[in-house]
């Protein structure tokens, strides 16, 4: 087996290998499971986070071994670059890989488990939710740092923001599922855009968010509006497409 841990980690080699060794059969489940298994463990006190990457088909399996970093590698590496650029993200610890002559078999990644008051999908989903709109100005605002910073996360969805609050009033946003993301130079302003797509289908939301974004950058409000609403509307129409594809052909 393969595997790094972080030089700030607090957890012997020794403990967190007995853990991965008994994953299947300890720990607390954490989420529904259906793609990737999380599970919760503690750790002198501390909770720890382990999300196990479901198997990889036979030939994804052989490029994850020879042409390409496993999800459970990127999502270590990935977090230990958003934290050198001040991004938040549960602290990385380490991460496992084990390969057989068939290529990668199961990957783990673990890391720090952070409990948050919601995600942006309670946002969605509870519009009379407390200071609503101060939480999805204030996540503009990290969407526009995170930009400026050149980070474009791929799966920018409603789940994979951990929102907390802070002693002071103000939010905190935290990135989860980092295993597809890109750093970039400078990112223009319609990859912008295209990156704030998947988060809502809510015109009223989307408005506040063009107002803040606009606010933070400088463009003309109108425009960022024209254009995120245009990507928000082509990703739900292709949404929809592929869930009634889904459906129809495959009961689900």
């Amino acid at each position: 087996m393969n595997f790094k841990f972080n030089s700030k980690q607090y957890i012997a080699e020794s403990t967190l290998k007995d853990i991965i060794q008994n994953f299947n059969t300890e720990g607390t489940l954490f989420g529904d499971g259906k793609r990737n298994t999380i599970k919760l463990f503690d750790c002198g006190g501390k909770t720890i986070n382990i999300k196990s990457f479901k198997i990889p088909n036979l030939l994804n399996a052989f490029i994850y071994q020879y042409f390409r970093k496993s999800k459970a590698k990127r999502s270590f590496e990935f977090a230990t670059l958003l934290i050198e650029k001040g991004i938040g993200t549960p602290e990385p610890i380490a991460y496992f890989e084990n390969f057989s002559w068939l290529g990668l078999q199961d990957s783990y990644y673990v890391s720090e488990h952070l409990a948050s008051e919601l995600t942006f999908r309670e946002l969605v989903q509870l519009p009379e939710y407390p200071e609503n709109e101060l939480i999805l100005r204030q996540f503009t605002q990290f969407c526009y740092l995170l930009h400026e910073k050149g980070i474009e996360f791929k799966d920018h969805s409603p789940g994979n923001t951990l929102i907390k609050k802070d002693s002071n009033g103000s939010y905190s946003f935290y990135l989860v599922d980092l295993n597809r993301m890109e750093f970039h130079q400078t990112m223009s302003f319609e990859l912008r855009m295209k990156n704030l797509c998947r988060l809502t289908p809510k015109k009223e939301m989307i408005e506040i968010m063009a107002n803040e974004y606009a606010n933070c950058s400088g463009e003309n409000e109108a425009v960022v509006f024209s254009a995120l609403w245009k990507y928000t509307t082509e990703f739900q129409q292709k949404f929809h497409r592929k869930r009634a594809l889904k459906q129809k052909y495959l009961g689900k």
